[in-house]
């Protein structure tokens, strides 16, 4: 494998096929990029259109979509609150999540509060919520190949997602001209959960931080999707499968008097499953990292409190 560039596969490919690439591909970046996705490529258009119009709402609008003590689950987190781990100044970006609805008296509510939805752009509920099934689709398809390569049911992921804590951000970076203190867009980081799909990084900017040190530009062709694996996965692997360090930099020149957008789907195992260090993945000369069991809503509080959407 070209370890300069980031493969582009096919969720066409057959099953085995794509397994033993994404794997590949996982093992060696802790990315891939997936085209032949079956995102209706109108419906992805209108996502892009209601986040602009969302984000271009007044500041006073935005900040009434504000939910207290939900530690940004649902609803608007407003510009400067995220930051990365260890990181000592603020993400210059904003934020709309969305959410996974349960039925009334649902067992995971406690963890999983409703969604809010603004009352403008018109449209908006309609258009993230069939966003946020399709991204819930494909994120169990890619699941269940790289079940297969780890030597898993095809199936193995599917009780643990069922219900899933999983939340589609809208992401907002607003131009950045002039910025002191060493802040940029997305600090260097690795994501939460299990693995991230990502729509909109055909604008520059993503970054991967290699095996090697290096920091690789991510530049998927119009339309693919950006997959990486997130710390959930990486436990469950006893880090077989590796959360990589990535980050967004600041753009220069004229694309700094533009805003970015992206939207991440973040996919999260059921809050009450409980991580117990895959068996296939642990050797003498790969001992257990994680021994200790616990769920995933208690890493989730853990991890949120270090970024600073949790006190």
């Amino acid at each position: 494998m070209d370890l300069a560039t980031l493969p582009v596969l096919s969720l066409a490919d057959a099953p085995d096929t794509l397994a033993r690439e994404l794997g590949d591909s996982f093992r060696t970046f802790g990315f891939a990029m997936v085209r032949d996705h079956g995102l209706d490529a109108a419906l992805v258009a209108r996502a892009w259109d209601l986040t602009a119009q969302f984000f271009a709402l007044p500041e006073a609008e935005k900040r009434s979509y504000l939910i207290p003590g939900q530690s940004g689950a649902r609803g608007y987190t407003a510009f400067g609150t995220e930051i990365a781990k260890g990181a000592k100044a603020h993400d210059l970006k904003e934020f709309w999540h969305v959410g996974r609805d349960l039925p009334p008296g649902h067992p995971l509510s406690d963890s999983m509060p409703p969604n809010a939805w603004p009352a403008r752009p018109e449209g908006f509920r309609e258009t993230f919520e069939a966003l946020y099934a399709d991204l819930d689709r494909i994120g169990a398809t890619i699941l269940s190949r790289i079940a297969v390569w780890l030597g898993l049911d095809a199936h193995w992921f599917d009780p643990a997602i069922a219900d899933g804590n999983s939340v589609l951000r809208l992401l907002h970076y607003p131009p950045v001209p002039h910025i002191e203190g060493g802040a940029i867009r997305a600090g260097a980081h690795e994501d939460i959960n299990l693995i991230t799909l990502l729509l909109g990084a055909e604008e520059a900017g993503l970054e991967l931080l290699t095996r090697e040190g290096k920091w690789l530009a991510v530049d998927p062709p119009e339309g693919a999707l950006v997959i990486n694996i997130g710390d959930m996965l990486q436990r469950l692997t006893n880090n077989v499968l590796p959360s990589t360090t990535h980050r967004v930099r600041n753009p220069e020149g004229e694309r700094s008097r533009h805003s970015r957008y992206s939207m991440p789907f973040f996919l999260h195992l059921r809050s009450d499953f409980p991580f117990v260090t895959l068996p296939q993945c642990v050797t003498p000369e790969r001992p257990d990292r994680y021994p200790v069991s616990i769920t995933a809503d208690d890493y989730l509080q853990e991890r949120l409190r270090e970024i600073g959407l949790k006190a």
